[in-house]
Protein backbone atom coordinates (compact mmCIF):
# COMPACT_ATOMS: atom_id res chain seq x y z
CA UNK A 1 0.00 0.00 0.00
CA UNK A 2 1.46 3.75 -0.88
CA UNK A 3 -0.20 6.46 0.95
CA UNK A 4 1.15 9.52 1.34
CA UNK A 5 -0.07 12.89 3.25
CA UNK A 6 -1.65 15.43 0.56
CA UNK A 7 -2.86 18.00 2.37
CA UNK A 8 -3.58 18.88 6.31
CA UNK A 9 -6.18 21.43 7.22
CA UNK A 10 -5.90 24.90 9.90
CA UNK A 11 -8.92 26.93 10.72
CA UNK A 12 -8.32 30.50 9.53
CA UNK A 13 -10.29 33.58 11.04
CA UNK A 14 -8.33 36.15 9.18
CA UNK A 15 -7.13 35.01 5.39
CA UNK A 16 -4.80 37.69 4.74
CA UNK A 17 -3.25 37.17 8.23
CA UNK A 18 -2.68 33.85 8.08
CA UNK A 19 -1.31 34.08 4.44
CA UNK A 20 1.33 36.15 5.91
CA UNK A 21 2.16 34.15 8.28
CA UNK A 22 2.68 31.34 6.65
CA UNK A 23 4.02 32.81 3.10
CA UNK A 24 6.34 35.14 4.91
CA UNK A 25 7.51 34.13 8.60
CA UNK A 26 7.55 30.54 7.36
CA UNK A 27 8.79 30.99 3.88
CA UNK A 28 5.98 28.57 2.33
CA UNK A 29 4.75 28.83 -1.04
CA UNK A 30 0.80 29.76 -2.10
CA UNK A 31 -0.06 27.31 -3.87
CA UNK A 32 -3.87 27.87 -4.57
CA UNK A 33 -6.36 31.01 -3.25
CA UNK A 34 -9.61 30.91 -3.90
CA UNK A 35 -13.12 32.48 -1.82
CA UNK A 36 -13.21 35.97 -1.37
CA UNK A 37 -13.38 38.30 1.89
CA UNK A 38 -13.27 35.96 4.64
CA UNK A 39 -14.52 32.98 3.00
CA UNK A 40 -11.44 32.26 1.62
CA UNK A 41 -9.75 29.01 0.85
CA UNK A 42 -5.55 29.15 0.65
CA UNK A 43 -3.29 26.21 0.19
CA UNK A 44 0.26 26.59 0.74
CA UNK A 45 3.45 24.66 1.59
CA UNK A 46 7.34 23.77 1.12
CA UNK A 47 8.61 24.56 -1.99
CA UNK A 48 10.56 21.56 -2.12
CA UNK A 49 7.13 19.65 -0.96
CA UNK A 50 5.14 20.21 -3.76
CA UNK A 51 3.36 17.27 -2.93
CA UNK A 52 2.33 18.47 1.09
CA UNK A 53 -0.34 21.20 1.59
CA UNK A 54 -1.90 22.70 4.21
CA UNK A 55 -5.06 23.79 3.67
CA UNK A 56 -5.90 27.34 5.34
CA UNK A 57 -10.20 27.16 5.47
CA UNK A 58 -12.45 29.38 6.90
CA UNK A 59 -13.51 27.95 10.23
CA UNK A 60 -17.20 29.05 9.94
CA UNK A 61 -17.44 27.15 6.68
CA UNK A 62 -18.34 23.91 7.66
CA UNK A 63 -22.21 23.22 6.79
CA UNK A 64 -22.40 20.37 9.39
CA UNK A 65 -21.91 22.32 12.83
CA UNK A 66 -24.14 24.32 14.18
CA UNK A 67 -24.12 27.97 16.34
CA UNK A 68 -23.33 26.46 19.39
CA UNK A 69 -20.59 24.62 17.82
CA UNK A 70 -18.91 27.46 16.36
CA UNK A 71 -18.83 29.46 18.97
CA UNK A 72 -16.73 26.62 20.70
CA UNK A 73 -14.54 26.48 17.78
CA UNK A 74 -13.91 30.36 17.84
CA UNK A 75 -13.53 29.90 21.40
CA UNK A 76 -10.91 27.17 21.35
CA UNK A 77 -9.02 28.86 18.43
CA UNK A 78 -8.59 31.74 20.32
CA UNK A 79 -7.12 29.69 23.70
CA UNK A 80 -4.85 28.23 20.92
CA UNK A 81 -6.28 24.70 21.42
CA UNK A 82 -7.83 24.17 18.29
CA UNK A 83 -6.09 23.31 15.45
CA UNK A 84 -2.12 22.00 15.38
CA UNK A 85 0.98 21.36 13.39
CA UNK A 86 4.24 20.24 14.01
CA UNK A 87 7.03 21.04 11.36
CA UNK A 88 10.44 20.32 10.95
CA UNK A 89 13.88 21.87 10.21
CA UNK A 90 17.80 21.19 10.05
CA UNK A 91 17.92 24.70 11.94
CA UNK A 92 15.97 25.31 14.51
CA UNK A 93 17.39 27.85 15.83
CA UNK A 94 17.49 29.88 12.30
CA UNK A 95 14.01 29.13 11.94
CA UNK A 96 13.51 29.87 15.50
CA UNK A 97 14.85 33.68 14.35
CA UNK A 98 13.27 34.15 11.46
CA UNK A 99 9.90 33.80 12.39
CA UNK A 100 10.71 35.31 15.90
CA UNK A 101 11.41 38.57 13.78
CA UNK A 102 8.20 38.78 11.95
CA UNK A 103 6.21 39.41 15.60
CA UNK A 104 4.74 36.09 15.44
CA UNK A 105 3.26 35.03 19.10
CA UNK A 106 6.37 32.92 21.00
CA UNK A 107 4.86 30.67 23.01
CA UNK A 108 8.31 28.23 23.61
CA UNK A 109 11.52 29.30 22.40
CA UNK A 110 14.32 26.35 21.31
CA UNK A 111 13.92 23.57 24.05
CA UNK A 112 15.50 20.44 24.54
CA UNK A 113 12.44 18.66 25.68
CA UNK A 114 12.52 15.73 28.15
CA UNK A 115 11.56 13.26 25.56
CA UNK A 116 14.60 13.53 23.28
CA UNK A 117 13.27 16.25 20.80
CA UNK A 118 14.61 19.45 20.80
CA UNK A 119 11.82 22.01 19.32
CA UNK A 120 10.01 25.54 19.59
CA UNK A 121 6.31 26.65 18.93
CA UNK A 122 4.65 29.51 17.93
CA UNK A 123 0.60 30.20 17.27
CA UNK A 124 -0.30 31.25 13.89
CA UNK A 125 -2.83 34.66 13.83
CA UNK A 126 -5.90 31.69 14.25
CA UNK A 127 -4.61 30.70 17.41
CA UNK A 128 -3.22 27.46 15.69
CA UNK A 129 -0.18 25.59 17.50
CA UNK A 130 2.83 25.69 15.27
CA UNK A 131 5.65 23.44 16.30
CA UNK A 132 8.54 23.32 14.63
CA UNK A 133 11.65 20.51 15.79
CA UNK A 134 14.64 19.82 14.76
CA UNK A 135 15.77 17.07 12.64
CA UNK A 136 18.87 15.38 13.85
Amino acid sequence: MDITIHTAALPHDDPEASLAFYRDALGFEVRTDVGSGTMRWITVGPANQPETCILLGPAAANPGITDAERVTVREMMAKGTYGWIMLATDDLDAAFDHVQATDAEVVQEPTEQPYGIRDCAFRDPAGNMVRIQEVR
